[in-house]
């Protein structure tokens, strides 16, 4: 599980390196995305491979950085079945998040907050 969530934080990486505009708004999100790296095990270094291009188009890249925050989310709540109490605790929580970030990044930002 460190393993995708290491992918998820590069992918955040990866679209703030593509679009510095949103590096405001998007900074606490991978910032929530490398602790939960480190809350599953991994440590700062953890990859998850190259992540895929960023499209272009800030709005696309948004998008696209939601649909992965769902699939890290399902992937977590997946694994609560076959976690002891303390994991899925932690899973559950994970995962809660994840769906709340796949919100935020699909909300309409406030006007000007992108640089913020």
């Amino acid at each position: 599980m460190a393993t995708a969530g290491g992918a998820l934080r590069d992918r955040y990486d990866a679209v703030i390196a593509a679009h510095p505009a949103l590096a405001g708004r998007l900074a606490p999100l991978r910032a929530a995305s490398a602790a939960h790296v480190t809350a599953l095990g991994g440590g700062p270094a953890a990859r998850g491979g190259a992540p895929a291009a960023v499209p272009p188009d800030p709005a696309a890249a948004l998008t696209e950085l939601a649909a992965a925050e769902r699939r890290s989310s399902a992937a977590h709540t997946t694994a609560l079945a076959g976690a002891g109490p303390e994991l899925a605790r932690l899973l559950a929580s994970v995962a809660a998040a994840g769906a709340a970030n796949a919100y935020l990044l699909t909300r309409p930002a406030a006007s000007g907050s992108e640089g913020r």
